[in-house]
């Protein structure tokens, strides 16, 4: 077992938290918000006090946190504790967060999730890339995460997350514009069980997700799919539909800035 820091205590880093602590783990936790503490979990005053003793980080706050807090931890962290980066970061930002350390003794992986942690909590698939990849590798393998860990360095994980999102943002908002189409012509049961079909037997659940998480996580998602064009330009790719995804995601953002209430799911 290991002593575990998780930094960033929301949706996803609780998730994280509550499995490592359930798994044996010395498991701390630092978030400045006033969200709750997960079970098992000791909460840190700072971020010094969260990473000093620890073996591994885990880092799931905002990507626009990542180079700093790597920055502003560094000096506190123990030779050969393993700095590990699960932001939605750009690749360009995994790769300065990772240059935070390199003439540290402090192993940086950049890792990428691949799925929704609400719905499959520390369970969800990652790709994992940077000299600590390993050693996430194996602790979210115990927590029953698939991982694929690749031989390459920081930033070729965050690279497979742009790439998906290609497939899975403008996915989530087709699927949101056919309900609520559906919705206003009276018949979105029946739109529901045409999407079913095509999902499978986790439609449902992914449905209510799209609807609710896309809605919620917008302003993030815009970011992701502005990333993911800049990361298509690079590659000389045509973008036409994750250019779409991102304008769609910011009229979402300017939206919830004026609305009360999300758009209901059936959860």
């Amino acid at each position: 077992m290991m002593h575990i820091a998780v930094v960033g205590l929301g949706e996803a880093g609780s998730r994280y938290a509550t499995a490592l602590a359930a798994a044996g783990h010395e498991t701390t936790g630092f978030d400045p918000g006033s969200v709750a503490t997960p079970d098992g979990v000791h909460r840190a005053a700072d971020l010094a006090a969260a990473v000093r003793d620890a073996e591994l980080v885990l880092l799931l706050t905002s990507a626009s946190m990542s180079v700093r807090l790597a920055a502003q931890a560094r000096p506190d962290l123990a030779p050969g504790t393993c700095w590990a980066d699960l932001t939605a970061a750009s690749p360009a930002t995994m790769a300065e967060a990772a240059e935070v350390f390199a003439d540290a003794p402090v192993p940086f992986a950049d890792v990428a999730i691949l799925g929704t942690v609400p719905l499959t909590g520390a369970r969800t698939a990652v790709v994992a890339s940077g000299p600590g990849g390993p050693t996430v590798a194996g602790v979210l393998q115990g927590l029953g995460a698939p991982v694929e860990l690749l031989t390459s360095p920081p930033g070729a994980a965050a690279v497979r997350k742009l790439l998906r999102s290609v497939l899975m943002k403008p996915l989530a908002l087709v699927i949101c514009e056919a309900v609520e189409a559906a919705r206003a012509a009276g018949c979105e049961e029946w739109m529901r069980e045409q999407i079913t079909d095509q999902l499978g037997a986790d439609g449902p659940v992914m449905i209510d997700r799209f609807l609710t998480g896309t809605w919620q996580h917008a302003e993030r998602r815009s970011a992701e799919m502005r990333a993911t064009v800049g990361h298509l330009d690079s590659l000389g790719v045509p973008s036409e539909m994750s250019s779409a995804a991102e304008q769609a995601l910011l009229r979402l953002v300017r939206t919830r800035s004026s609305a009360s209430c999300e758009p209901a799911s059936r959860s």
